[in-house]
């Protein structure tokens, strides 16, 4: 396994943060402060995951707890070691594959080439790492799709910080993590993702909640590298 380095933005998913990560996510920070309701995340996973799934950036499993179906096939892959134990074991019954990387660089000493998922979820993934979010999330995606199959299903969600009406209880939480460096989302927009589902996929769709954009992609356009070749 490859060493990944780690930022300020990835404790928030090691030791005690992580323990209390799904009541502080679900009972205070979606419903009052990004004013997300959890239903929203929930009915995307149920209407988007499949039997054989990739979650990327898994905090604790918390979605895929009531989302995926028994007796699928389910890869984690983060590149925190205490995240993918956590929710390994809280998924425990579905015998989840365990991958430590970093999805911002090619992929190909940890996944198997000829591997091929229905599905990939990245959710509250992008908000996390430095950068413009349409030059984030092409790097990511463009280092994950090879592993998608052609007519798979990519969805997630991240929080927007810039040309959207912020919830009122957002602004000081959102300087709070930019001043501690654990969010990354100042200048993102829902046209940087919009961009970037609009070049790859041949349907796709983004519904704002709040200040999160829930998002989703179908289909490799016609023409769209996957290949392992850089």
């Amino acid at each position: 396994m490859e060493n990944t380095e780690q930022s300020p933005a990835s404790l928030l998913y090691e030791g005690k943060t992580l323990k209390h990560a799904d009541w502080v996510t679900t009972k205070i920070l979606n419903p009052f402060v990004w004013r997300c309701p959890n239903q929203s995340i929930e009915k995307l996973y149920k209407e988007r995951i499949s039997t054989n799934h990739l979650e990327v950036g898994v905090g604790t499993g918390f979605w895929l707890k009531y989302t995926l179906e028994s007796g699928s096939r389910l890869a984690l892959l983060d590149a925190s070691q205490e995240a993918l134990d956590h929710a390994g074991a809280a998924l425990e019954r579905h015998r989840p594959e365990k991958y430590l990387a970093d999805v911002s660089k090619p992929l190909r000493e940890t996944l198997d080439s000829g591997d091929s998922f229905e599905s990939l979820a990245l959710t509250c993934l992008f908000h996390l790492i430095p950068g413009n979010l349409e030059l984030k999330a092409a790097k990511i995606l463009d280092n994950l799709l090879p592993y998608v199959s052609a007519d798979g299903s990519v969805f997630g969600a991240t929080i927007l910080g810039a040309d959207i009406r912020r919830p009122l209880l957002a602004v000081p939480v959102m300087n709070y993590g930019y001043k501690k460096e654990m969010l990354w989302n100042k200048n993102d927009t829902l046209g940087d993702i919009m961009e970037v589902l609009s070049a790859r996929f041949r349907v796709f769709n983004v519904e704002v909640q709040g200040c999160v954009v829930l998002f989703w992609g179908k289909g490799l356009k016609e023409g769209y590298s996957r290949s392992l070749s850089q």
